[in-house]
Formats: C-alpha cells, sequence, structure tokens
C-alpha cells in the first residue's frame, strides 16, 4: 500500500513538471552522450596503438642526390653504403632486434608512390629519382626501434633514420585532445544537469507544499517523504541515459562500424561489444547522480 502511494505520488510530480522533466531528459542524454564518446575514443585510441604499433615500422632512408644531411655529402648513396647498412642489420648487434627487414630502391618506391597518390597533381612532378632507397625494419620490439637510431643514423649515405611510430603518436594526440575535450563539454553538462535536477526536485517540492505538511503532522517520516522526489529524479535521469545509451549504440553501429570501418578497413575500429561496455556505465552514471542532487534538494528543502 505504501509502495503504491509512494508511486502515485512519483506520477503527480512528473505531471505537474513535465517541462522540466523534458528538460532534465535531454540534459542528462546531451552530457551522457559526450561522456560515452569520450570513454569511446579513449577506446578507440587503445585499440589503434594495438593494431598499428606492432604493425610500425623502421625506415632507414638512404641519401638522393638532392638530399642535404650531414652523411650526405657525396650525393646519392652508392652501392657499397648501401651493402654497409646491410651489413650492419644482418650483424650480432642488431639482428637479435629485428624481425624482419626489406629493401625498396628508387623504382618499387615510386611505383608505391604512384599507388598512394593516385589522382594527385604532385605525381606529374616526382621522379624516382627523387624518393629515397630505404630500407623497412620490422623490430621484434617497437619500442626498441632507438638501438636502430643509435646504430646507423651516422653511418654514410644514410639520410636519416625514423619510427613510424613518431607519426602515429601525431595521430593520437590529437584524438585524445578530442577525448579531453568531450570529457571537459560532458563535465558542464553533468553539472548543468544536477542543477537543473536539484531544481526540478524542489519546485516539484514546492507545488506539493500543503501536502507535505500535512505528511509531517501526521508523523510520516523523512524517508517516506524524500522517496517520490528522489525517484522522479532518477526517473527523469534514467531516460536521458537510456536515451543516449541508444545514441552511442547507434554512433558505432551506423557511423563507425557502417561508415568508417568500411572506409578504412585497414585499422581496428570499437564495435557493438564496446559499445555495450558504456551503455551500463552510462545508466549508472546517470542514476547515481540523479539520486544524489534529489536526495541534497528535497533535504535542503525540507529544512527550510
Amino acid at each position: 500500500m505504501r509502495f503504491a502511494l509512494i508511486l502515485g505520488e512519483v506520477g503527480t510530480g512528473l505531471r505537474r513538471n513535465v517541462s522540466m522533466v523534458i528538460s532534465v531528459v535531454l540534459v542528462t542524454f546531451i552530457s551522457l552522450t559526450f561522456v560515452g564518446a569520450a570513454i569511446l575514443l579513449q577506446m578507440q585510441i587503445g585499440q589503434m596503438k594495438n593494431f598499428w604499433y606492432d604493425k610500425a615500422q623502421v625506415a632507414i632512408y638512404m641519401c638522393t642526390a638532392t638530399s642535404t644531411g650531414a652523411n650526405c655529402a657525396g650525393g646519392e648513396a652508392s652501392q657499397e653504403q648501401i651493402d654497409a647498412v646491410q651489413a650492419q642489420l644482418d650483424s650480432p648487434t642488431l639482428s637479435p632486434f629485428i624481425d624482419q627487414y626489406y629493401f625498396e630502391n628508387h623504382e618499387q618506391a615510386f611505383e608505391n608512390f604512384q599507388k598512394q597518390f593516385a589522382g594527385n597533381a604532385v605525381t606529374e612532378y616526382v621522379t624516382a629519382d627523387l624518393l629515397n632507397q630505404t630500407f623497412w625494419v620490422n623490430l621484434k620490439d617497437p619500442e626498441r626501434s632507438d638501438v636502430l637510431s643509435e646504430s646507423l643514423s651516422g653511418l654514410a649515405g644514410v639520410d636519416s633514420v625514423t619510427d613510424q611510430r613518431s607519426y602515429l603518436e601525431q595521430i593520437f594526440s590529437i584524438l585524445a585532445a578530442a577525448s579531453y575535450t568531450a570529457i571537459g563539454i560532458a563535465a558542464l553538462m553533468l553539472v548543468a544537469a544536477v542543477l537543473l535536477i536539484a531544481t526540478t526536485i524542489r519546485l516539484s517540492a514546492f507545488s506539493r507544499r500543503r501536502e507535505l505538511g500535512i505528511m509531517r503532522l501526521v508523523g510520516a517520516s523523512n524517508r517516506f517523504i524524500q522517496t517520490p522526489f528522489i525517484l522522479e529524479g532518477i526517473i527523469a535521469s534514467l531516460i536521458g541515459s537510456v536515451l543516449s545509451g541508444v545514441a552511442i549504440w547507434a554512433i558505432v553501429r551506423f557511423f563507425v562500424q557502417g561508415y568508417l570501418a568500411k572506409a578504412l578497413p585497414f585499422t581496428s575500429f570499437v564495435s557493438d561489444a564496446d559499445a555495450f561496455v558504456v551503455i551500463p556505465i552510462l545508466i549508472v552514471v546517470g542514476a547515481l547522480l540523479a539520486a544524489l542532487s534529489a536526495k541534497f534538494a528535497i533535504t535542503r528543502y525540507l529544512k527550510v
């Protein structure tokens, strides 16, 4: 009987403050969607790191006729200089760190360049002799790229030694910045949601001040009085949380998997399984924020 009475009070409060409840739902929905997007971005960064770091190679660029590096005073790298680099790669000092490597000459570099930039006007101006002959090295432990750099950077004919992970770090930094931006926006929106929930509860309590006065006179406990208001906040917030969960799932299913995964098949993206990990987090966060803010608001009001 008491449970039915509490539910009746909850329904009354929701009906009396429909516009405020809708506002709470929308603010919660938007803020938690940003929270979910930030979590997904962090998951995506982790997946891309795991996927690409093992595939990242160290490129040993040999001098061309136009290179201006300190080791390129003699112009294009000679066959002897190329053989010297290969001997170093096969030496007992470096070979334990190397999984495999291959050499790319001018013609092969030019062919790959044409494929990579097909349709770009730059292909009309670049010739094979302008592209570096390169040793592409896969390391057993990508973290040990400094060993190659220290051993080969000073050899004659070596223009530069570049770890491809340095390029990946720039991409990951941009993604991380986007993630932190989403977290910042989400934090502001969550503060707005908490304040709006508290305001809604106080307005609901004010509109029922006569009923609350009667409840106090007949000896109703504070818990009994507070429970309907807390449930109102939780229900409104849960609706927004569920909507944000649906939005996160839709983003993953239709944008990430439906578009990005098809447009960029050479990398790994978050999946529905990752979205289903995020959704319960959003629901729990939304419910907790609503319960705490509603509890605080109604407790303060009853003390006034």
